[in-house]
């Protein structure tokens, strides 16, 4: 039985996904209650626990093979509150532990790659007796959402400038490095960077946006303006995004080549993939 946490977001659910179709029972936790079809379907047991309330997660790791601590996005809570799940599945005796992270934690300078550096702290100071830590870089699917207007107005928007650029991941290779991660033996105390195998501008985006849509795309700079966000969510935005205009956020993909077994989804090979309904496209 693998636990996997954030169930009902992007990333839990192609966890939960990739566990399924390798035969494993998992328990995905979700932080409401109410229907949750597409995990239904997968054949996952749902239960419900909220990250940051104060509770025993017995019950929810009880049985447990490993656990997949992901966070989700954006929340201040998660220094502390990722801290306190790795004692609770030690308390509980869970073999293996894999906590979802970022690539290059350690910029400190944008507030979530902090939370996620302290967790990282104090996931190698926890005593569990196996643990694993997974650092992807920004999702390709992250931008799909903006793929159909793109389609119509020609325009593809960056909020990171022209010029640098982002080693963007497959959610789906991601999930099959958790996986891997979750049941392999031998990687104990080990940190993987999960990037894609380019470090990809926002023009080149959308020259790739382009030739998949067979229309003429072009990248448009979305320069930030006003005061900084006071709410940490928007603080943390504005953070990545300026970090990301000056610097990029690029890493190798040999990592996660070497725990798929194969080179990492390009992104021209993510945009082939998805559904014609994302792109507007008709099937």
């Amino acid at each position: 039985m693998i636990v996997v946490t954030a169930a009902g977001g992007p990333t839990g659910t192609a966890a939960v996904r990739e566990l399924r179709r390798r035969g494993e029972a998992v328990r995905a936790v979700v932080s409401r209650r109410g229907p949750r079809p597409e995990l239904a379907a997968l054949g996952a047991e749902v239960v419900v626990a909220e990250l940051t309330a104060p509770m025993s997660w017995s019950s929810v790791l009880a049985g447990a093979d490993a656990l997949y601590l992901v966070w989700p996005t954006f929340d201040p809570d998660e220094a502390e509150g990722a801290p306190a799940l790795f004692a609770e599945a030690r308390r509980a005796g869970v073999p293996r532990v894999v906590y979802h992270s970022v690539l290059r934690p350690q910029l400190r300078v944008m507030p979530h790659h902090a939370g996620k550096d302290r967790a990282e702290e104090a996931l190698a100071g926890s005593g569990l007796r196996s643990w694993r830590v997974l650092q992807p870089c920004a999702y390709a699917d992250d931008h799909d959402g903006q793929l159909e207007s793109a389609r119509v107005s020609g325009v593809f928007r960056s909020h990171w400038g022209l010029r640098t650029g982002q080693s963007l991941v497959d959610l789906r290779d991601v999930a099959e490095a958790a996986a891997v991660l979750l049941l392999e033996d031998g990687l104990d105390g080990g940190t993987f960077e999960a990037a894609g195998p380019e470090a990809l501008t926002a023009p080149r985006m959308a020259e790739l946006i382009g030739e998949r849509l067979g229309e003429d795309v072009v990248a448009d700079d979305v320069v930030p303006g006003g005061e900084v966000p006071t709410s940490y969510v928007g603080r943390c935005r504005r953070a990545m995004y300026d970090h990301h205009r000056a610097h990029g956020l690029v890493g190798s993909p040999r990592v996660l080549a070497g725990l798929l077994g194969r080179p990492p989804r390009s992104y021209a090979e993510h945009l082939a993939d998805l559904d014609p309904a994302v792109l507007g496209l008709t099937s």
